[in-house]
């Protein structure tokens, strides 16, 4: 089925990070009432509300989906709807927006992603985000995500070589790219020398991932207004989601090879088909790091390197800032943050502010083709999204 392209005509975003002071409504009002302040429309004129949100039992947040409406009167009686999946529930909630759209169901539609995480302590946080993984192996429940990330990287060294210098080059990378993004939880330079040693400050989390090579838990939303292509037309900036594509996998690891990584490649590929445009001509991309070890295998599952050879894109500076196609200039998940239901809105949204030219400090010369890659789960549930800028 072929349908025309839905527009971002706004976007909001909150900083990331420890916000003991806000609440998860609070987060969600204010991300919801900046994109509609950016979007210079009434409340009223939404016709549906989205919200991309995990918890997993994370805190006590009731109906989520309608704290959305506290954001203005004129969003009482919009019809609102929470979507989950894992790490993609952004994504996902993305998705089912443009669904909507397309189905003549709505013309302007709100969406947020939102999480609140630093509540809880990091094993309980561990603990609730290992529940996005297969339940029904006692293996496989016995597994964090650092651990099955961490295995992940075991069996990569052993299969092609030592990726611990090429996460390492990941994770300084990201530090960096943070120190020019005002709303990242974490603004420190870390060097690759001290991202690649275990010390004190960088101990082991799951051998071999360090503490550099893990994600933030974070507190933090971001949201979208899209618009049908007819509704788009009456707005001052515009940005197409040209292609997309939604890839799921089996949840059990015994059914699949991981490191093939297969579901990411078959959305990144499809998304691009879609859109009509191959790697060559896509300015920048916002991936999934959820880990170093997970960007390193999107390098290779994006075609911009061969199976475990995803570190020549670092040696070759293809990601880095001035690169051919740079990689995660929000900082990423490892240093932007990982509000785990925000991140995929959170991506739309910086890549949405980068083609129309306020992106900041992070704005890219030229930009006018960005890819968007949000995962849920280790590999499960796989989003990619081709943006294209219409009007800024």
């Amino acid at each position: 089925m072929q349908n025309q392209s839905v527009s971002i005509v706004g976007s909001g975003h909150t900083k990331f990070g420890r916000l003991d002071a806000l609440s998860l409504e609070d987060l969600i009002v204010s991300a919801a009432q900046e994109a509609l302040e950016e979007a210079q429309i009434d409340a009223a004129e939404i016709d549906a509300v989205y919200l991309g949100h995990f918890n997993s039992g994370l805190v006590p947040d009731g109906f989520a989906s309608s704290l959305i409406h506290q954001a203005s009167p004129g969003l009482r009686f919009k019809p609102a709807t929470r979507c989950e999946n894992a790490c993609a529930s952004g994504a996902a909630a993305i998705f089912s927006a443009i669904n909507a759209i397309n189905a003549g169901e709505a013309d302007l539609v709100l969406v947020v992603g939102a999480e609140k995480m630093t509540s809880r302590s990091t094993p309980e946080v561990t603990t609730a985000l290992a529940g996005a993984g297969y339940q029904n192996d006692p293996q496989e429940a016995g597994l964090s995500f650092p651990g099955l990330f961490g295995i992940a990287a075991t069996q990569y060294t052993e299969r092609y070589q030592s990726p611990l210098e090429a996460m390492a080059r990941i994770a300084a990378k990201n530090h960096h790219n943070a120190m020019s993004n005002p709303l990242a939880q974490m603004h420190r330079e870390m060097s690759f020398e001290a991202c690649n040693t275990v010390s004190e400050k960088n101990p082991l989390i799951a051998d071999p991932l360090r503490l550099t090579d893990c994600s933030l838990i974070t507190d933090g939303a971001a949201a979208i207004v899209l618009a049908s292509p007819e509704r788009a037309k009456s707005f001052k900036r515009e940005v197409a989601i040209r292609g997309k594509a939604q890839i799921n996998d089996f949840l059990p690891l015994s059914k699949r090879d991981f490191l093939a990584f297969e579901g990411p490649e078959k959305a990144l590929g499809a998304a691009m088909k879609k859109a009509g445009v191959s790697l060559n001509d896509i300015s920048f991309a916002e991936v999934h790091d959820c880990f170093t070890i997970a960007e390193l295998l999107i390098y290779e599952a994006m075609g911009l390197a061969p199976k475990g050879q995803g570190y020549r894109a670092l040696e070759e500076g293809t990601v880095m800032r001035g690169g051919a196609l740079p990689v995660n200039l929000s900082g990423g998940l490892k240093a932007k943050g990982h509000p785990v239901g925000a991140t995929g809105v959170s991506m739309h949204a910086i890549s949405y502010r980068q083609l129309t030219g306020q992106a900041g400090d992070l704005q890219l010369e030229g930009a006018n083709l960005g890819l968007v890659f949000n995962m849920g789960g280790a590999a499960v549930a796989n989003y990619a999204s081709v943006l294209e800028a219409k009007r800024a």
